[in-house]
């Protein structure tokens, strides 16, 4: 069912954090794998340029009850290399492939959140950079690309949903899904304190569509402004959120996908 929980999840640490028994309850809030129908899964997770391979097998990923603790940080400013001394605080994730005989890229990703919001690294290894277009909210997910998905409160269908390029256009947009009828809708007054701040770098070459490199990396700041009107916004010690990471690769003219908690299949 669409409200389904996984039980991999993402924690807050912060100084009130304590691991050990009784309290539980202090000082951290979660952030789950997301889960939507069908339907949406199959332009999120481009379904249909995978099964054009179709010798393709999914990868068996189980859900693990692994916790990432993400820890709190005073705002910095970022710059796509992500050598902020606050990212010494959080440890690394990994994304995993999708299918069985994707490109073999490491790809992994690193979370912190602070009084004015989200901040996300992702660092993928690659070797062609396929990024053709130059505008911000154009249709990212057709290229290289990095995703993620931010549902603050399930008790309403409407999710955030950011993507980036290798050359740092994005994509940033609300999702209501109402009984399966779903629209990204662009956010209005898109500046000053509701902006994002992005920046990415590219790694052994050129930062340009069609290039030979040895991969790249993505560093963004959410702010909470941003995702107004959600609810459960900013989070709070306790706080539940649903959340998934996504990376799409296009290599030799073909897709190859990597998750962090598994939705569907292939």
């Amino acid at each position: 069912t669409p409200i389904e929980m996984y039980y991999r999840f993402l924690e807050t640490d912060d100084e009130y954090f304590d691991c050990a028994a009784g309290h539980h309850q202090q000082g951290f809030w979660m952030i789950y794998g997301l889960f939507l129908p069908e339907d949406v899964l199959k332009k999120i997770y481009h379904k249909n340029a995978e099964r054009i391979f179709f010798a393709r097998q999914a990868v068996s990923h189980e859900a693990a009850a692994k916790v990432l603790r993400i820890p709190q940080t005073e705002d910095f400013i970022i710059n796509g290399r992500g050598d902020a001394s606050a990212w010494k605080k959080a440890t690394w994730e990994p994304l995993h492939l999708r299918v069985t005989d994707g490109h073999q890229y490491d790809t992994r990703i690193k979370m912190l959140y602070s009084r004015t919001g989200l901040y996300v690294l992702m660092e993928a290894e690659d070797r062609t950079l396929t990024a053709t277009m130059n505008e911000d909210f154009l249709d990212l997910w057709k290229e290289d690309v990095f995703e993620f998905f931010l549902w603050p409160d399930e008790r309403y269908p409407v999710y955030f949903e950011y993507e980036i390029s290798p050359l740092g256009f994005e994509l940033p947009i609300l999702i209501p899904n109402f009984g399966g009828e779903f629209l990204g809708w662009r956010p209005w007054r898109y500046e000053g304190n509701r902006k994002t701040q992005k920046a990415t770098t590219v790694v052994g070459g050129p930062k340009r569509s069609g290039a030979r490199v040895a991969g790249w990396k993505a560093e963004v700041f959410v702010p909470y402004d941003l995702l107004k009107p959600l609810q459960n916004v900013p989070p709070q010690p306790g706080t539940r959120w649903r959340a998934n990471f996504y990376r799409v690769d296009y290599d030799e003219g073909r897709s190859t996908s990597w998750d962090w908690a598994r939705v569907g299949s292939g």
